[in-house]
């Protein structure tokens, strides 16, 4: 004998189908858009601004084109099963000379951003003609990180630290040591900088970088006269070359001894 069934056997490939269904919203207009998926993420990222703020890129919409081959040719052929994705752009140019912003032009374009894969009826993606249920991605933890090369980049051995930032969005910059102590950048991995060279373009004057990396002596001009103004905790560690006194002439450290960080409390 054979029981009854009790209940239907749902389709359990539907959450995975309909779930990446809704990601990509294939198939709507830009008015039907609802923001979720791929168009909230391209919404989280524009508008992008100018730095001079005169030119804005918004965007429109996007749409997904037709796969170049099915999913067999695709396991065949070795290739991955995508569509292109195409996303259009509006640029406004706004009026220099004007004092409330007045719009002087606007074009919209569309542009290629790349291929995105589509999921199978089977629940499943072809990366390279190989069938897969889970695309693995490595992606780092945002943050600061600092390491060294271990001594083998510099024949002497000696240790050239650097330091990575990884951002939640953005390029990464790599800021290493040279074995001349000089410091650079990267953005991307790509050709180093001195890191002097992002500092400027991130604002910063030539003095604010000097004053930053470096410590300063102000020398004050009285007629013939030319007085440096002390700075106490810098001798911390120096062997005094005279007596130095105090405001009332009595002597706190006597030539020849060593400057102790008691001797700058009483400074």
């Amino acid at each position: 004998s054979k029981l009854p069934d009790v209940m239907d056997v749902p389709y359990l490939l539907a959450i995975q189908l309909d779930s990446y269904r809704e990601f990509l919203q294939a198939g709507a207009s830009k008015d039907q858009f609802r923001d979720v998926g791929l168009h909230a993420a391209f919404k989280s990222v524009f508008p992008i601004i100018s730095y001079s703020g005169n030119a804005a890129l918004e965007y429109v919409g996007y749409r997904l084109g037709e796969p170049a081959f099915d999913v067999k040719e695709c396991v065949l052929r070795g290739v991955t099963f995508a569509v292109p994705l195409r996303v259009k752009v509006r640029l406004i140019i706004f009026d220099k000379e004007s004092s409330n912003k007045a719009i002087k032009d606007i074009k919209e374009q569309e542009v290629y951003m790349g291929e995105i894969p589509l999921m199978t009826e089977n629940g499943t993606f072809v990366i390279n003609g190989t069938e897969r249920v889970i695309v693995s991605q490595l992606h780092r933890s945002p943050g600061v990180f600092f390491d060294h090369d271990r001594g083998k980049t510099h024949s002497s051995g000696k240790l050239l630290y650097s330091a990575r930032i990884i951002p939640y969005r953005g390029s990464w910059l790599d800021f290493e040591f040279d074995p001349k102590d000089c410091v650079f950048v990267r953005i991307d991995r790509r050709r180093k900088l001195p890191a002097s060279v992002l500092l400027r373009a991130l604002g910063y004057s030539t003095e604010e970088v000097l004053n930053t990396f470096y410590t300063t002596n102000v020398f004050h001009v009285s007629g013939e006269k030319l007085s440096l103004e002390l700075v106490p905790q810098r001798l911390r560690g120096e062997v005094a070359v005279m007596d130095i006194h105090d405001e009332t002439g009595k002597v706190i450290v006597e030539q020849g001894r060593r400057i102790t960080a008691r001797h700058i409390n009483q400074l």
